[in-house]
């Protein structure tokens, strides 16, 4: 295992799984109930299901659901409550009552990022954040433009670009996603990057150059981040 300026590299998807996990259990033992925000998408599936061979260590925590797409039912295969419900809660165990979400199928997009926001301040604020990159550098829905939303926030439908929507059976017609400003409240942030198409994404964030058109160079302003990587991630080396 090496360090890139302050990132982790690994050798194997596998070993920065069970590293990113080892973050996410370390804040844990501080904080038993503490809340974790979940991104969905590939790149931290490994570490949910590396998380999962410890649920009796999250038996009180609280999760949290990064974004969704909108317009769709909650039940429909392609959203972020199914992925969360099949690699998160189930594994984990966690009941319904300890989890918090954006609903895709509410009326009010804009009046449900306000409730998000609110029940974020009413939890306490966000403890961990397990995220993933996007090739472009986009963090939850938070992709490159002029200027991101600090908070809380619907997307128009020209960020719905993402393998999972695939399986939609409708088409979403917005995003809900917490802005940067609430990511980077977390108290503890981990961001998992593999494989090579997304190294190029990795020499941009390694540059430490903040831009809103690469929304994750953001995450270098916060004082606790880990940077856990695979090696073909850091194949521009």
């Amino acid at each position: 295992m090496q360090t890139l300026a302050d990132a982790i590299i690994t050798e194997t998807y596998e070993e920065m799984s069970q590293k990113a996990a080892e973050y996410v259990l370390e804040a844990i033992h501080g904080k038993p109930d503490g809340v974790i925000c979940v991104a969905t998408g590939a790149s931290p599936l490994g570490v949910y299901a590396e998380l999962a061979q410890h649920a009796e260590d999250l038996k009180q925590v609280r999760v949290l659901k990064l974004d969704e797409w909108g317009g769709l039912p909650m039940d429909d295969p392609s959203t972020c409550e199914v992925y969360i419900e099949k690699h998160v809660l189930t594994p984990w165990n966690v009941t319904r009552d300890r989890y918090e979400g954006f609903r895709s199928d509410a009326p009010d997009a804009e009046a449900e990022c306000q409730r998000i926001h609110q029940r974020i301040q009413e939890l306490g604020g966000i403890d961990i954040a397990i995220l993933g990159m996007g090739e472009d550098g986009h963090i939850g829905l938070n992709y490159p433009d002029d200027w991101i939303p600090a908070l809380a926030h619907p997307t128009d439908s020209c960020a719905l670009k993402h393998a999972m929507l695939k399986a939609a059976q409708s088409a979403p017609t917005h995003g809900l996603t917490l802005g940067m400003v609430e990511i980077l409240s977390a108290r503890r942030i981990i961001l998992v990057v593999n494989g090579a198409n997304k190294a190029e994404a990795v020499e941009l964030l390694m540059s430490q150059k903040l831009s809103t058109y690469f929304p994750a160079s953001f995450l270098w302003m916060h004082k606790e981040v880990f940077f856990v990587l695979d090696r073909p991630a850091t194949l521009y080396t």
